[in-house]
């Protein structure tokens, strides 16, 4: 597989996805009501290290949506995993499954783990179609949400 490289200024790769909580979304439905949109690549539901970070982006949701910024995640779990995470969680915004073809989306991001046949962790911030930025961390390592939207605020 050709590994994708994607930077801030690049073009969002679309997607028609699953999701764990209703009907199928793209990437231009996510980004309808928002100026901006954190996409979250995540391994696993219902493992240590994404069960925090998804926590995490559940407690920023309401500071996000007032600064403009929808939130989805995609996992390359069945969306019927994900719809139990997300019930289970108590997880309001998007989960969507990139199951079949499996990893379609996260590889088109840069971040589908071919040896584990999972994602990893990609987080990028979209506007209009348009990378702002882009990173991909490995698997088992937390991000810092807090910090990479600070990097990439307008008052900085």
């Amino acid at each position: 597989m050709t590994v994708v490289r994607l930077a801030a200024g690049d073009a969002a790769p679309p997607f028609d996805l699953d999701s764990g909580q209703g009907p199928r979304l793209t990437l231009e439905e996510l980004e309808r009501d928002h100026s901006r949109l954190l996409l979250v690549f995540y391994p696993f539901a219902f493992s240590p290290v994404c069960d925090s970070e998804l926590a995490e982006l559940a407690g920023m949701q309401e500071e996000l949506a007032a600064a403009g910024t929808g939130v989805a995640a995609i996992s390359t779990d069945p969306k019927y995993a994900l719809a139990a995470f997300a019930a289970e969680r108590d997880l309001r915004f998007p989960l969507l499954s990139d199951f079949w073809p499996h990893g379609a989306t996260a590889q088109a991001y840069g971040t589908f783990d071919d040896s584990r046949g999972t994602a990893l962790r990609g987080t990028f911030l979209i506007r209009q179609g348009r990378l702002l930025a882009a990173e991909v961390g490995p698997a088992g390592q937390a991000r810092d949400f807090r910090a990479f939207l600070a990097a990439r605020s307008p008052h900085h």
